[in-house]
């Protein structure tokens, strides 16, 4: 991932400051100010560690990442880890242990120590072959242990460390001052002024892990992570066990909390177990000047899956004097960058990404990846929904434009716009339209549903829904209110929609494809919406949709006939009625299928993308102020159902709609920062994590009490819930991120985004 396209705000030492962002409802415009985007970076591995073991992690003074693996010392060089062949009499042995000592690297060998720091001079043969742990004090004493005992160089001479109590020999240590600390399963071992005590015993779980960190010494286990202080040995703190992952395998303290490896995965936890971010920040106050990392439940931030990590199986971590943090794991060295940044600068990186990598006749594409992840592997296809998401796009262009006034942007909306005009061109000249066309035989999604224009070189995607409708009456409304220059501009957008329009007033209310018949769900007819009891979604939305489309299409023409057709509705078939009904009143509702699909059985959350999109026209092209209204109250029961998304634009159409800066304007910033800048579907799962709240099944479809960062959830379109556990497909496929766009923009244009 390249996060030089962020423009980085400056250069800032993080030293570990991660303070968790809790939004709070109810605040005006945010400022835009800086925070820390996180993103994996990917490090390339050479052939000659194809298969290698990855045992320890270490990074000297002058930032030197190194690994020892099963076939030597690994080192980075720019991108890519090899074997270090760097001081030739080193190379092509194999240490049994590295450290750190004073800055410098130091390699345990069969038959010695030694360190190519402080001129060399660091060297001792050891007193025997069977030695495989070492640690370095600050005084240069250096620490070898073994199956059968500890020794100490110190002086230019060995001595041998006796023990208090017998047991077995630890194989991992670290040092702090001029004392030594072992870990042993049953026990961790002290060794200060030439002598070995134990400090503290196991409970109920070996021990797994330990770190120094001041007074303190933390102990990782397999059921979390607790405390001990050096000077009793007793516990400075409870255990840590609601946390991600329970079996931890390294730590690694940094001044606001602690970062902790796992068998899956890595996460960073809070030293005040999150209790210090859970109000807003005084403006002033040091942390406010500080970045922060956005954080979940308890201000943890967990990293997992391949969106972060080669795999998710830690062996070691550490944090580089840049605050990114390096992760090895059972497959090879990861990275994870915290660069402080600001929102602009993700949402210009966004637009470059989308012109660079998802652009296909003028509709924003998804990627395929034929190899997961593999970015260079990927092609363009066509999906379900592209003249869809392609009218989001179009709307952040659109926003972008009204906020900036760039060219570039406004020449992005036409060009959309161009390819929604000639959805409706290709499927022929009655109004219908298509959801994407693509040239004749390298159609890739639903075979079944493509149509053949006859012409020989194209083919398009029939089968049309209220999705597309909805979507498109956006985008022409704001073309044409914000974009739109003159009158031959207007009338160009005028067209377009009318003739839609048009054909679903001639055909009763429905979107007829080329067969005769009405899709499955272009659907607006009175008979076919009223026969649905007000506690089935589509009644209130198709409502919605079409009374949108109505009013848009009187203020494009001024033509008294839509307005007519408007006010039919309403009072022959109680369109309004079924507009202001609340959300509320949506519930299970048995018996009521549609050409096989029960519509009663579940909340949709495609029906909360649209229904929210098409708020906007609803709201503002309402006929009279009354009517505005009604319809601002009917929104509101909407939003306070989904508020707890904090969704920046469910969150920020809202405030458009009469919710003025009452919507949460800081969740949906917090939503916007956490975006993960790897839109690649991997697969993400949370089902195994231990603080997070698994909910019973349930008709609103949340599995999740909590609302994980974006960058912890499956990465999805706008009509998914985010409170799914798990999900993605592998890698196979990259989104373009028209969501964040549509999201920042909208909130830039209406001042609540600073």
């Amino acid at each position: 991932m390249d996060l030089k396209m962020l423009g980085a705000v400056g250069r800032v030492a993080l030293l570990g400051w991660l303070v968790p962002f809790s939004p709070v409802a109810g605040a005006g415009a945010v400022k835009d100010t800086p925070f820390l985007q996180d993103a994996a970076v990917r490090i390339l591995h050479s052939p000659a560690l194809t298969n290698a073991r990855y045992l320890r992690l270490e990074i000297d003074r002058d930032g030197v990442v190194q690994a020892l693996t099963d076939r030597g010392v690994a080192r980075l060089f720019g991108d890519t880890l090899a074997l270090d062949r760097s001081f030739r009499p080193l190379a092509g042995l194999r240490p049994r242990d590295i450290a750190l000592g004073r800055g410098s690297l130091y390699y345990l060998y069969e038959d010695r120590f030694l360190s190519n720091g402080e001129s060399g001079r660091p060297l001792g043969h050891l007193p025997s072959p069977g030695y495989s742990s070492l640690a370095v004090a600050e005084d240069g004493a250096v620490l070898v242990a073994g199956p059968d005992g500890i020794s100490l160089w110190q002086d230019g001479r060995w001595s041998s460390v006796p023990r208090t109590q017998p047991g077995p020999v630890p194989t991992r240590w670290v040092a702090q001052g001029r004392e030594f600390f072992g870990l042993a399963p049953g026990f961790i071992l002290r060794v200060a002024g030439g002598k070995a005590s134990e400090l503290c015993h196991a409970d109920d779980s070996p021990f797994t892990a330990l770190a120094l960190d001041g007074e303190s010494l933390w102990v990782g286990t397999e059921r979390g992570f607790h405390a001990v202080s050096l000077k009793t040995g007793l516990d400075n703190t409870p255990r840590f066990d609601r946390v991600p992952v329970l079996q931890v395998t390294s730590l690694w303290p940094v001044p606001e909390g602690l970062w902790v490896g796992t068998t899956r995965g890595v996460f960073f936890q809070p030293r005040d177990g999150g209790k210090a971010g859970a109000a807003p920040r005084s403006a002033g106050s040091r942390r406010d000047r500080v970045p922060e990392l956005i954080s979940g439940p308890g201000g943890i931030r967990y990293y997992a899956s391949r969106r972060w990590l080669l795999d998710d199986a830690v062996v070691d971590l550490k944090r580089d004097q840049d605050g990114h943090l390096w992760v090895l794991t059972r497959t090879g060295l990861n990275k994870i960058e915290f660069r402080p940044t600001t929102l602009a600068a993700k949402a210009a990186w966004y637009d470059r990404k989308i012109r660079l990598r998802h652009m296909r006749f003028g509709l924003t594409g998804e990627r395929r990846l034929t190899v997961p992840g593999e970015i260079t592997s990927s092609e363009i296809v066509d999906t379900d929904n592209d003249g869809g998401w392609s009218s989001y796009y179009l709307a952040s262009q659109v926003f972008r434009y009204a906020a900036t006034g760039q060219p570039e942007a406004r020449a992005n909306a036409w060009e959309v716009f161009a390819a929604l005009e000639r959805l409706r061109e290709i499927a022929g000249t009655n109004g219908f339209f298509a959801r994407t066309f693509e040239r004749k035989g390298f159609k890739y999604s639903d075979p079944d549903r493509w149509r053949d224009p006859g012409d020989g070189d194209w083919e398009w995607k029939g089968h049309t829904s209220s999705d597309e409708f909805t979507s498109h009456t956006l985008a022409h409304a704001l073309l044409w209110e914000f974009v739109a220059a003159n009158e031959p501009e207007r009338q160009r957008i005028a067209d377009n929609y009318t003739r839609i329009l048009d054909h679903m007033i001639r055909h009763n209310w429905y979107l007829l494809d080329v067969d005769g018949q009405p899709t499955l769900w272009g659907r607006w007819n009175p008979e076919y919406l009223n026969h649905y009891p007000h506690s089935i979604g589509d009644r209130r939305l198709n409502s919605a949709e079409i009374i949108a489309g109505l009013q848009l299409a009187h203020r494009m023409t001024g033509r008294a006939f839509y307005r007519e057709k408007a006010e039919e509705l309403f009072t022959r078939h109680g369109y309004l009625t079924n507009i202001v009904s609340s959300m509320g009143e949506i519930a299970w509702t048995p018996d009521y299928i549609h050409l096989g699909n029960n519509m009663g059985d579940e909340w949709n959350h495609s029906d909360d993308e649209l229904g929210f999109v098409i708020y906007w026209v609803l709201h503002r092209f309402a006929f009279t102020p009354a009517l505005r209204a009604q319809y601002a109250a009917a929104i509101r029961t909407h939003w306070d159902l989904e508020r707890s998304e904090q969704s920046p634009i469910w969150n920020f159409v809202y405030s458009a709609c009469g919710g003025g800066a009452a919507c949460d304007v800081p969740g949906a910033v917090w939503t916007l920062r956490g975006w993960p800048l790897d839109t690649i579907t991997w697969r993400v799962e949370n089902s195994h994590r231990q603080d997070v709240t698994r909910l019973p099944r349930n008709f609103y479809g949340r599995e999740l009490a909590e609302l994980l960062p974006p960058g912890e959830r499956p990465i999805t379109r706008l009509n998914t819930s985010p409170f799914l556990i798990n999900g993605g497909d592998g890698g196979a496929t990259e989104l373009p991120g028209d969501e964040f766009l549509f999201g920042y923009w909208l909130g830039r244009h209406l001042k609540l985004i600073e």
